[in-house]
């Protein structure tokens, strides 16, 4: 049946792929810049993917419009398109990185999601609303960066770790060192002292920007005496 459509349905089909792609290439292009393991060959197969299932829902009327109410067959056109929607979530999924106190992938995961959106909507034939949120994506992905980068920084949570060679009570005094810090604030999270060799743990949770003081507080802790190691990581979210 498909076969004797006029020739210039299917030519459309194929425009529709072809535009299909074309956006999810735009989308994917800024993605490939940044570096994201979803770049320009997985939009533009999303989206191809996406407006050609959507191109099948709509042929599913055409395909099943001989049978009658009594017909075992109950037809939905739609069921293939939300499906498509559905499952896009197992490759955002997949681009979704989670460290200890951030997650990494969202806005690629959110991308994944909207050029499924847009190859179904270009599938329907609705090209113009899909060429419009294309650019409204592309405006968000490249524009907005720069705006955020004038803005103050964010706050980043951090664990500091200290360790002496003894055990000594440094506690007061290594929140004293931390708050001549204006940058930051602390929240004390660890102490731990080692019964065989003495050794004494502190740890802080430290608030401040990113580009606060961190280099000054380490070369100040570091100069104490019987300090063995001064650490910053991440710190999880609390």
């Amino acid at each position: 049946m498909f076969e004797s459509l006029p020739h210039h349905i299917h030519l459309e089909h194929l425009a529709r792929l072809l535009i299909a792609g074309f956006l999810g290439g735009c989308i994917g292009f800024e993605r490939e810049r940044r570096g994201q393991a979803a770049g320009f060959r997985t939009n533009i197969l999303v989206a191809i993917g996406a407006c050609l299932m959507m191109q099948l829902s709509l042929y599913m009327e055409e395909l099943f419009r001989h049978l009658d109410a009594q017909a075992v067959v109950r037809l939905d056109p739609g069921r293939i398109a939300s499906y498509a929607i559905a499952s896009i979530g197992f490759v955002g999924g997949g681009a979704i990185i989670k460290g200890k106190g951030s997650v990494r992938g969202l806005t690629t995961a959110a991308g994944l999601w909207l050029v499924t959106g847009i190859g179904l909507a270009v599938g329907a034939g609705l090209i113009l609303p899909a060429i419009m949120a294309t650019a409204i994506i592309m405006a968000v992905l490249f524009l907005l960066p720069v705006v955020m980068r004038r803005m103050p920084p964010k706050n980043i949570l951090v664990i500091l770790t200290v360790v002496f060679r003894k055990n000594v009570q440094m506690h007061n005094e290594l929140l004293k060192i931390i708050e001549e810090c204006k940058s930051f604030s602390s929240h004390t999270v660890g102490f731990e002292v080692d019964a065989c060799s003495s050794v004494t743990t502190y740890k802080f949770r430290l608030v401040g920007r990113e580009n606060a003081g961190w280099v000054e507080l380490y070369e100040k802790l570091r100069s104490l005496d019987g300090v063995c190691k001064v650490g910053i990581e991440e710190s999880p979210i609390p």
